[in-house]
C-alpha cells in the first residue's frame, strides 16, 4: 500500500507540473525552479521507470545487454541479461531536469560503457573513483582519499597474492592489453596521473573496477572511463541463463547455432529463475561498513 501511495503521489505531482508548464504561469515556473534537487531514486521510482521502459522503451531509452564474462561475479553473473537505463546519466534539458532524475555517476554505481580500448565493445563495471579522487591498492585493500574502503561487494576467488595485481599503482602488471590503444591508455595513466604513489582521477573521467577483483580487466589495465563513453546504468535482470563466455561472446554462425541448440535443450533447466526480474542497485558510500569485512570467496560455480 505504501508503494502504491508513493506512486500515486509522484503521478499527481507530474500531472500538476505539466499543467503549470502548459498554462505558462510565471509564478508556477518560479516555484518549479526553486524546488530542491531531485533525491536519488527509491525502489518505487526504479520499478516505475522499469515498467515504462518495458512498455514504451526504444533504443533511445533502454538497451539490452548480456554479461559475457565473470568480472562482476557474484553481483552479476555470466549469462545475466540486463536492461540498461540510458536516461540515468543523460544531460538534462531546461524542463526535463525537473521531471527525470538525471544524475552524475557516483561511487558504487554499476555502469555500462564503451570500452576505451575499443569502443565497439561494451563493458560493465563498478565506479570506484570519480574526478579528483586519489586511489591506491595495498595487498588487495583499496584506499580512496586516504581512507580504506571496506567493500562487501568485492569477491576474491583466488587464493594467491599477486604483487603486480594486488598493489596499484605499482610495477607494470603482467596483463597485456588487448588492443594497442588500451596499452597506450594504461601507459598514459601511469605516466601522467600518479601523484605520491596514488592514481588521481582526472576531470570528466572515472575509475572502474570489477567486483570479481582478482579476475577483472578494469581501469588498472586500460586507464579511465571517459564520461562520454558511459551509456547508462543497468536497472534489472530480465533473464539469466547459465552459459559460458564462449557461448555468449561468439559471433560466428557456428557459435550462434550451437547456442541456439543449447537453449532449445536446456532453457528451463539452465535458466536462473531466482534472478529473473531482480533490480540492480549500486552501493553508495553511506552503506559501506565502518569495520573490516571478511574475505569473500563467493560461489565457485555461480
Amino acid at each position: 500500500m505504501a508503494a502504491l501511495k508513493d506512486t500515486i503521489e509522484v503521478t499527481a505531482k507530474l500531472q500538476k507540473m505539466a499543467e503549470q508548464i502548459k498554462d505558462k504561469k510565471p509564478a508556477a515556473a518560479a516555484e518549479i525552479a526553486s524546488e530542491p534537487k531531485e533525491p536519488p531514486r527509491n525502489s518505487v521510482a526504479e520499478w516505475a521507470v522499469t515498467i515504462l521502459l518495458l512498455l514504451f522503451g526504444t533504443t533511445t531509452l533502454v538497451q539490452a545487454f548480456v554479461i559475457p564474462t565473470g568480472s562482476m561475479e557474484d553481483t552479476l553473473l555470466i549469462g545475466d541479461h540486463l536492461l540498461v537505463d540510458k536516461l540515468a546519466y543523460a544531460p538534462s534539458g531546461a524542463i526535463s531536469k525537473y521531471i527525470l532524475p538525471y544524475e552524475e555517476p557516483k561511487h558504487g554505481d554499476i555502469i555500462v560503457f564503451r570500452f576505451p580500448g575499443d569502443i565497439s565493445n561494451t563493458f560493465v563495471k563498478r565506479v570506484i573513483g570519480v574526478p579528483g579522487d586519489h586511489l591506491r591498492m595495498v595487498r588487495r585493500d583499496l584506499y580512496r582519499n586516504g581512507v580504506k574502503l571496506n567493500e562487501p561487494y568485492v569477491y576474491h576467488k583466488k587464493d594467491d597474492y599477486d604483487e603486480t595485481r594486488d598493489n596499484f599503482p605499482g610495477d607494470p602488471t603482467p596483463y597485456q592489453p588487448s588492443t594497442p590503444l588500451a596499452a597506450d591508455l594504461q601507459r598514459k595513466m601511469l605516466a601522467e596521473n600518479v601523484v605520491n604513489g596514488e592514481i588521481v582521477v582526472p576531470k570528466n573521467s572515472y575509475f572502474a573496477m570489477g567486483d570479481n577483483r582478482d579476475n577483472s580487466l578494469d581501469s588498472r589495465y586500460w586507464g579511465f572511463v571517459p564520461r562520454e563513453n558511459i551509456i547508462g546504468k543497468p536497472i534489472i535482470i530480465y533473464w539469466s541463463y547459465r552459459a559460458t563466455t564462449d557461448d555468449l561472446a561468439g559471433s560466428s554462425f557456428g557459435s550462434l547455432v550451437s547456442h541456439g541448440v543449447d537453449l532449445a535443450q536446456h532453457f528451463f533447466s539452465r535458466t536462473r529463475w531466482s534472478r529473473t526480474l531482480n533490480l540492480i542497485h549500486g552501493f553508495p558510500d553511506s552503506q559501506l561498513p565502518n569495520h573490516e569485512v571478511p574475505l569473500n570467496r563467493g560461489n565457485p560455480n555461480p
